[in-house]
């Protein structure tokens, strides 16, 4: 691993040390950023559809007769109704799936820590799959399932998922909050992936959310801290080390009085 050190100046101010964290955390924890970023306004919002339950009956009416596959909406007595949405995998990242299975026990580390290693994988890019939910799942019950299916392990807060929507030749993307529904949103703007389509990404915030690293992740990112905390120290004391020999060369040409 090559280390990257900056010649900048230091400064000591709380702003800035909580933006140096920002700026390390996005070094070494992302490896792709997408060139062209969709704007992220939602030109259509669904979430201002209250619905009555005549309304959704012939919305899931409506919905049924324009699909092509049995893929279908079922309405229940209650006003609820089932189906399924489809989420697009656009994940820059490994995942971490469970450790293989082993006849001997995991090792031991100090104080009885017991290691696991972990398998990374790279989801293949633009992989779909089909979910079968309720109007009443939310967007978080969605990303455990997602994760569930493919086995892998990671903390959900460390996904996201997005809302996706092509209008007048532009593509707008919207994170979903946790608590909103995907189905009722899919039930509003119909069948159409060009109206609205789900993407799973990583959970690119302006926080970090060190909660949701293993142990192994936490102990490595500290390891980098420290390493170029240490670099940058020592690029501070040697800049003032050069200029404190300028000042003695500048001293020895003033003559001492005898």
């Amino acid at each position: 691993m090559s280390w990257s050190s900056s010649s900048s100046g230091y400064c000591s101010t709380d702003s800035d040390s909580e933006q140096e964290l920002q700026q390390f955390y996005t070094a070494h924890t992302s490896t792709f950023r997408n060139k062209h970023t969709p704007a992220e306004d939602d030109p259509v919002d669904w979430r201002k559809q209250e619905l009555s339950v005549s309304e959704i009956q012939q919305k899931v009416k409506e919905y049924n007769a324009q699909i092509n596959s049995n893929l279908y909406m079922v309405l229940n007595r209650d006003g609820s109704y089932t189906g399924f949405i489809k989420v697009l995998f656009k994940l820059s990242r490994p995942v971490s799936l469970p450790p293989p299975r082993s006849p001997s026990p995991p090792a031991s580390g100090p104080e009885g820590v017991v290691f696991t290693r972990r398998t990374s994988f790279y989801l293949p890019r633009d992989a779909a799959k089909h979910l079968h939910v309720s109007s009443h799942t939310q967007v978080r019950e969605v990303i455990t399932a997602l994760l569930n299916k493919f086995t892998v392990v990671d903390n959900p807060a460390k996904f996201a998922l997005f809302e996706r929507s092509e209008r007048h030749g532009q593509v707008y993307l919207k994170k979903l909050g946790d608590e909103e529904r995907p189905l009722q949103l899919r039930l509003c703007a119909g069948p159409s992936e060009k109206s609205l389509s789900f993407v799973l990404k990583e959970n690119e915030t302006g926080e970090v959310n060190w909660e949701a690293f293993s142990l192994p992740e936490l102990k490595n990112f500290m390891r980098i801290l420290q390493k170029e905390e240490e670099d940058h120290v020592r690029q501070i004391i040697r800049r003032y080390s050069l200029a404190r020999e300028k000042m003695r060369e500048a001293l020895k040409h003033f003559s001492t009085p005898g």
